[in-house]
């Protein structure tokens, strides 16, 4: 006997999807909002939700619960401000029906702005389907097998990550004949030039030949999706399409749609602008990139030049980290919710939000046009990066930072420290 199809809230058939998209951060989360806005919506803006897809067997309770952020002690979430009022919804076209599902990690800073996405997303109409795809042994088998069906089904696949290797996995069970890259922050940057050059899909800061037994295991799964991820000739029936915030040039066949974060602004703010500045922090010392003695030290003259009083904080900073930025620059850490973007434009804001090398000195601009706040990035001096930083990390930072529009761009002299005046000046 053939299963019937759910019904949605108002008691039409829910058909199987149409588009699927993949997400493993609250960033591409919102990127994908951003794109679905922009393609016309799948529902009303700020209307009714869609239901929700049916999770795997076991997926947590906190899929669907309400959202909160329970951060280290460092990280008062309060000062962030409850949202600002929506503008009026109004009604998007019609459209295919979205179906976003959630790959969650582990850390649970990234998944507490997951589960506030999830909701912003089940406001907009879209159907979200949470998966515990990285809790226990058995969890990627359960999750490949639960979303086989939905892969089989789905006409366009839309992607945060290319690099993943969860994602390049699923990719070679669908189906779908258009796949659709959303920004990922600047790693896209590096997506399209590693596509462009025929080279296999590496991340920038990643250091090491890719040759390990891990890699050696996965790597006909990454080659199949790197594959997918080439559009077909001309006249062929597969197509790559890029939604990106970042200053990209598209590879031959590949299609290039400006991310200009229209939901954002429509959404929220515009802000209320504080006195003084805010600086944003970086997963630069995580990532191995950055020594973390010439970091704290660079925070701490940024605030003082710049008269600084928060550090809003990366989701994947650690807490010791946080604690010591504290002590030593008297900043007030705070651990946002939701992604900065919706952050800064919900308000209140700093006048001027100062950045190291990040996805934020591309995106904040857009999201903040016309609000008055300035964005400023400082470089990073080659004198702070770690023996084990990737030979790529300089030239990638540099080019991150040069390709900025709408900022001013602050020399790594003035992150640190002067010396001392000797006995004879």
């Amino acid at each position: 006997m053939p299963r019937p199809r759910d019904r949605a809230a108002n008691g039409a058939t829910a058909l199987p999807p149409a588009t699927l998209a993949f997400v493993e951060s609250p960033v591409q989360l919102l990127n994908v909002l951003e794109w679905a806005y922009e393609e016309g919506g799948a529902g009303p803006l700020g209307g009714a939700s869609a239901p929700d897809a049916p999770a795997a067997p076991g997926a947590p309770a906190e899929a669907t619960a309400p959202a909160h952020t329970s951060g280290p002690p460092v990280a008062p979430g309060h000062v962030c401000g409850p949202p600002a009022a929506a503008a009026p919804p109004e009604r998007a076209p019609a459209a295919t029906a979205l179906t976003i599902v959630v790959l969650s990690p582990h850390d649970p800073m990234t998944r507490g702005q997951l589960r506030r996405m999830a909701e912003l997303a089940r406001e907009e109409g879209h159907s979200v389907r949470w998966e515990d795809a990285r809790g226990g042994a058995t969890a990627p088998l359960r999750t490949i097998g639960g979303l086989a069906p939905l892969l089989r089904r789905a006409e366009r696949i839309v992607i945060g990550d290319p690099f993943s290797r969860y994602v390049q996995l699923l990719l070679t069970l669908a189906r779908a004949r258009d796949l659709v890259v959303v920004d990922d922050g600047t790693a896209t940057m590096e997506f399209i030039a590693q596509l462009a050059r025929g080279e296999r899909l590496v991340r920038w800061h990643r250091h090491g030949s890719g040759r390990g037994a891990r890699d050696l295991v996965f790597a006909p799964f990454a080659r199949a999706a790197r594959r997918r991820l080439t559009p077909a000739p001309e006249g062929g029936r597969r197509t790559v399409g890029v939604f990106s915030s970042m200053p990209v040039e598209a590879p031959p066949g590949v299609r290039i749609a400006t991310n200009a974060f229209a939901w954002t602004r429509r959404r929220f703010g515009p802000p209320r602008l504080t006195r003084a500045a805010d600086i944003v922090g970086t997963s630069l010392v995580e990532t191995g990139v950055v020594d973390l003695d010439r970091y704290l030290a660079a925070v701490a003259q940024l605030a003082r030049t710049h008269g600084a009083t928060r550090y809003f904080a990366h989701r994947r900073e650690h807490t010791d980290k946080l604690h010591r930025l504290a002590t030593e620059t008297g900043l007030e850490v705070v651990r946002p919710d939701l992604p900065l973007e919706l952050i800064a434009r919900r308000g209140p804001i700093g006048r001027l939000i100062v950045s190291f090398p990040s996805t934020v000195v591309h995106t904040l601009p857009l999201a903040l046009v016309g609000t008055g706040v300035r964005v400023a990035v400082c470089d990073v001096d080659p004198a702070w990066l770690t023996s084990r930083a990737s030979p790529r990390a300089q030239g990638f930072l540099d080019d991150v930072t040069g390709t900025a529009r709408g900022v001013d761009r602050l020399p790594p002299e003035s992150a640190t420290e002067p010396e001392p005046p000797t006995a004879t000046e």
